[in-house]
């Protein structure tokens, strides 16, 4: 049965995907998104341009504007929200905290509060694997306590699955979260570590590895996510979490080299200590959802990597300009 899905964050980088995956398999998707100026306003305009030829409209729309949000909503008249709007990265939290209040926790309120007016719709919503923190214990699983976050990102995805919680406990809201692990591939994040390195490499110029590259990421491959995404989405529990992660976390200086291979030039690295905010590892313990979603990721970085950097290649010429 066809669903129709209310898609918060349609022209970010794993919005934009979801959106096309839920398209092509005859789900009816309603786009919206605030295009704020995080990262690059043109590149979230070129994915929201890539969707309408689809025919899927990616709304403007800030969740903050509670009233904005449920006018929307009821028009939609949706059978599912997914809310992968957010505003993400770790550093830019410690130097922008209120806009992660307001994007993070005010906004995800509003979600909330809307959907309690409507309980039979399920509400699938983006977590993030920052909430572990500094945990020890490796891989991260969901039964893990997650009350030593590393930055105030972490805070808010952490309040933002509590909230979540609350409301399926009082008001019976059918509640899923999904805590992403470093997401990779084509028209992702130009603020994120593998993009920026792809464009620094291929220029000539150098690249940072904080705590001197003694750090590890469970890189995990768009295509991956968007098919843990939509799992959730059919399974749309009362009350779950699921890490969706590539549960094999690579050292940052194999990182380097894999994209060294793929672009064909080296590296020229500079070293630094760690950086506030960030974590030494990541690491997905992925059986929970393997056993309740039938998640399996398939792509490794020497395929996945690859890929991106194809991508960011005919993007950069079809646009002519760098991002």
């Amino acid at each position: 049965m066809m669903k129709r899905v209310l898609l918060t964050g349609a022209a970010g980088f794993i919005g934009f995907h979801v959106a096309k995956a839920l398209h092509a398999r005859g789900d009816l998707v309603i786009g919206c998104d605030n295009f704020n100026s995080y990262y690059s306003v043109e590149l979230k305009k070129e994915r929201a341009a890539q969707l309408e030829k689809l025919g899927i409209q990616v709304h403007l729309l800030d969740l903050k504007d509670k009233a904005a949000f449920d006018t929307f909503l009821n028009a939609s008249r949706p059978t599912h929200v997914l809310h992968l709007a957010a505003q993400a990265g770790v550093r830019a939290s410690l130097t922008h905290p209120q806009s992660y209040i307001d994007a993070n926790i005010t906004a995800f309120l509003n979600i909330l509060e809307g959907i309690r007016q409507h309980p039979h719709i399920p509400l699938i919503y983006a977590s993030s694997s920052s909430v572990y923190g500094n945990n020890e214990k490796v891989p991260f699983s969901e039964t893990d306590r997650v009350d030593n976050p590393a930055s105030l990102y972490a805070v808010t995805k952490k309040c933002g699955e509590q909230m979540a919680a609350v409301y399926h406990h009082l008001f019976g809201l059918h509640v899923t979260g999904l805590r992403f692990f470093t997401v990779y591939g084509e028209w992702g994040r130009p603020d994120m570590a593998y993009f920026s390195f792809v464009d620094k490499i291929l220029k000539g110029e150098p690249i940072t590895l904080f705590n001197h590259g003694q750090m590890e990421r469970d890189f995990t491959y768009i295509s991956d996510i968007v098919d843990g995404v939509l799992k959730s989405l059919d399974l749309s529990a009362p009350h779950e979490i699921f890490n969706l992660g590539n549960n094999r976390p690579t050292p940052l200086k194999r990182f380097v080299e894999i994209i060294e291979q793929a672009t064909g030039k080296k590296a020229q690295i500079n070293y630094l200590p760690m950086q506030q905010g960030d974590v030494l590892r990541t690491y997905a313990d992925i059986s929970h959802s393997q056993q309740m979603l039938g998640f399996q990721p398939k792509t490794g970085l020497e395929e996945g990597i690859p890929r991106f950097v194809e991508w960011f290649l005919s993007y950069n010429n079809l646009t002519n300009k760098g991002l």
